[in-house]
């Protein structure tokens, strides 16, 4: 399979011209690359920072931080899909993927994408949980509730994106072998092919996908119905509770509106550069945000990062004086850490 064919044309301008013109798009490549390079670096660094701090800092050892950390080890494994492959692909005249490769490039990224669409559900009941049921919320959202919907999410993400590149796979394919696209995603690959039921194939790998992204956004919706209920009922004493919900509320339209936006809002045939544009926001742009939104709008990661930069800052120093630190006595662990 190629995925994304390198257009070529015939110039008959002075070799000048060609030389000039090739430059200049040679810079632009460059440019793009580094872009590329530099949201991939954001998004590994920063979600890498959110599962350290989730890890090591004992006031993170929470449900609601439990999850952080999953969520932003999906995001590494998301972006990591896509982004390899096409900054490989940048600099190669022959932009080519084989067949086996497209279909766990799109088993992979389906995989990814549906594990974070049931996580960003759990994560939402977990803050249900906490605003309308605080009092239980101990017991409800215990270390075994917490394990239970992170080992969900993956394993639906797995079985249906397992189906649904099985199914891909055995389709037959026949014409032009090129994909114009960023990278193999299956409604790109379904255009290729050419079987007399493709319109049930297709029925049938679309319902799978839209029953894990529509399911865990309806549990969502549902599940901010009653915190939003909640807040409304009992006044300005529960303001601050849903204070911790913002984060995961921008989050939550970001990934969910750029999804339904690339699949489900019609696009002209001639809309190449906005389904490119589409798939690189919610491939690539909102896994560099999601640890960006919960460092800026959360007090509590923010207190996090401060409090392990001045140690390594701490640390730095009493090396270089020659001075060893005494330890402090470990923190009781809190949340999912401690059941």
């Amino acid at each position: 399979m190629n995925p994304k064919s390198l257009q070529r044309g015939n110039l008959s301008s002075p070799a000048m011209f060609l030389l000039l013109g090739f430059s200049s798009a040679y810079r632009a490549q460059v440019t793009l690359c580094l872009c590329f390079l530099l949201i991939y670096l954001v998004t590994v660094l920063g979600n890498l920072l959110i599962v350290t701090l989730v890890w090591l800092d004992a006031h993170l050892h929470s449900p609601m931080y439990f999850f952080l950390g999953h969520l932003s080890f999906l995001d590494i494994c998301y972006s990591s899909v896509t982004l390899p492959k096409i900054l490989g692909d940048s600099f190669s005249p022959q932009k080519t993927i084989s067949f086996v490769g497209c279909i766990m490039q799109i088993y992979f990224f389906l995989c990814f994408g549906g594990s974070e669409c049931m996580l960003l559900a759990a994560m939402a009941y977990d803050r249900y949980l906490a605003i309308c049921h605080p009092l239980h919320y101990p017991a409800l959202m215990s270390k075994k509730m917490c394990h239970c919907l992170v080992a969900i999410s993956w394993l639906s993400g797995s079985f249906s994106s397992l189906i649904q590149a099985f199914l891909t796979a055995r389709l037959p394919f026949c014409g032009s072998n090129k994909i114009d696209h960023l990278f193999c995603e299956m409604p790109f690959l379904l255009k290729a092919s050419c079987s007399p039921n493709a319109p049930l194939n297709k029925a049938t790998l679309y319902a799978l996908a839209g029953t894990i992204a529509m399911g865990s956004f309806l549990l969502t919706l549902v599940s901010y119905f009653h915190i939003i209920g909640a807040v409304l009922q009992k006044g300005a004493g529960m303001q601050r509770a849903f204070a911790t919900c913002t984060s995961h509320l921008t989050v939550v339209s970001l990934f969910f509106g750029t999804g339904a936006v690339a699949y489900l809002v019609p696009h002209s045939s001639g809309s190449k550069e906005m389904d490119e544009v589409l798939a690189l926001l919610y491939s690539v742009v909102t896994p560099m945000l999601n640890p960006i939104i919960y460092s800026l709008r959360n007090s509590e990661v923010k207190g996090a990062v401060r409090k392990a930069l001045h140690r390594g800052m701490l640390q730095m120093s009493t090396k270089g004086a020659g001075i060893t630190a005494e330890r402090p006595p470990p923190s009781p662990r809190q949340g999912c850490g401690s059941w």
